[in-house]
């Protein structure tokens, strides 16, 4: 059998797409797709003159690509949602060596996905989407030693995997990275019936409050529809187009918002990937006064991404209505399972969100640094596992007391 051969590519387009698709699992999502990535890069949204240097780390075994890891390098923390400014800051106030920094991830994009692309779930495992331990575990050690390899050579300061799923975290954690737990909120399907059933499992008051809010737009003359794949390939560049001016729409009136992705990425995704588009339109008179762009796809049973809203005008409860209460019926009228919101925001507790634990792995090639920067992610992993449990247990308290099962049938409905 020939021997790994470890190479980097600067661009992915130096890639075949079915060579890098070929290793996508079912645990790896639409953002790992060599159409999303290449999309960033060919767009410029992820190059160089934005900060983001292509640097994709490929396993060979002769003449067939076995695994691959995106990667791109740094000089800042911007776009990365690393979360790792106060890092970063720490270090450089130091005088020590923190940046040019190695990041493996999706640029703009923090959803929890595959990282190390280690090819297609073994037929024996995949029911829960990963490759045989034996056959991930070298794979993976050969994709991170090549990128600390590379660190080594290039003086970079830092390497980091950012938002792998636990399983990963853990691996990456034995081939000696530092694991750091961070949060972000969740809906998930506890196999509600219909959006009655979802509401039934709040408080009075609770649900008193969604009913209001999702009355909202209709009593504003506002209609909420959803455009998907058949809608999105009759005119692709139209919807390029309106997914761009409301993202637009949103970074303009923020006096710290960045206009990370720009009108070419919209239009190449929404040609080359239709089928995992979404675009929530919220429309008024035949007008569109808001949107949200959301993405499907990822671990099976599925997941829906809530990417980016904006609006055209301001209306109350548009956001919530436009960005969470249409989506999440519509995920229990299909059947999906995990709802992913966005990047942050308590707010979403009171909505029906979960927190959820989301992991990055890190290795510091400065010893001081490492040692340093190590101490304080052991000091830090129990204050936001304790901020975890004060989030579920106030998420606990907006929900309405169930009754237990009898041994002889489920426990009934609580009437909404």
């Amino acid at each position: 059998m020939p021997e790994l051969r470890l190479e980097v590519a600067h661009s992915i387009s130096d890639v075949s797409r079915d060579a890098w698709n070929g290793l996508i699992s079912p645990e790896s999502t639409p953002f790992m797709d060599h159409r999303f990535l290449a999309a960033m890069e060919a767009s410029g949204c992820a190059g160089p003159r934005a900060g983001w240097e292509p640097t994709h780390f490929l396993l060979w075994r002769g003449s067939k690509l076995v695994a691959a890891a995106p990667a791109y390098a740094k000089e800042d923390s911007d776009g990365d949602f690393a979360r790792d400014w106060d890092l970063g800051s720490a270090a450089t106030r130091a005088g020590l060596r923190y940046y040019p920094k190695l990041v493996l991830g999706v640029p703009f994009t923090p959803c929890t996905g595959q990282r190390l692309l280690t090819g297609p779930a073994n037929p024996t495992s995949a029911a829960e989407g990963r490759v045989e331990p034996e056959r991930a575990e070298p794979l993976r050690r050969a994709l991170i030693e090549g990128a600390q390899q590379w660190c080594r050579e290039n003086n970079a300061g830092t390497l980091q995997v950012l938002f792998p799923p636990e399983h990963e975290a853990d691996a990456l954690e034995a081939l000696g990275l530092a694991r750091r737990v961070s949060f972000q909120f969740h809906w998930r399907n506890e196999g509600y019936r219909d959006y009655a059933d979802f509401l039934s499992r709040f408080t009075a008051k609770r649900r008193a409050m969604l009913r209001r809010e999702r009355a909202a737009a209709g009593k504003q003359g506002i209609a909420i529809r959803t455009v998907r794949e058949r809608e999105i390939r009759g005119d692709p560049d139209r919807f390029a187009q309106l997914a761009h001016r409301l993202h637009s729409s949103t970074v303009q009136k923020l006096m710290w918002g960045r206009g990370w992705l720009n009108a070419d990425f919209y239009r190449r995704i929404f040609r080359d990937m239709p089928e995992h588009l979404e675009l929530v339109l919220a429309e008024r008179a035949g007008k569109v006064v808001a949107g949200a762009f959301n993405v499907r796809g990822g671990p099976q049973p599925g997941r829906l991404y809530g990417r980016y809203w904006g609006c055209f005008e301001d209306h109350p409860f548009l956001h919530f209505n436009v960005c969470y209460y249409h989506s999440i019926e519509e995920c229990i009228a299909e059947g999906v399972q995990v709802f992913e919101g966005g990047a942050g925001g308590e707010h979403k507790l009171s909505r029906g969100f979960l927190p959820a634990e989301t992991y990055s792995a890190h290795l510091f090639f400065d010893a001081r640094v490492d040692q340093a920067l190590r101490d304080h992610l052991r000091r830090e992993t129990p204050e936001r596992e304790a901020a975890l449990a004060r989030w579920r247990e106030e998420a606990s308290g907006y929900r309405a007391a169930r009754p237990e099962a009898k041994p002889d049938g489920p426990a009934k409905r609580l009437t909404a």
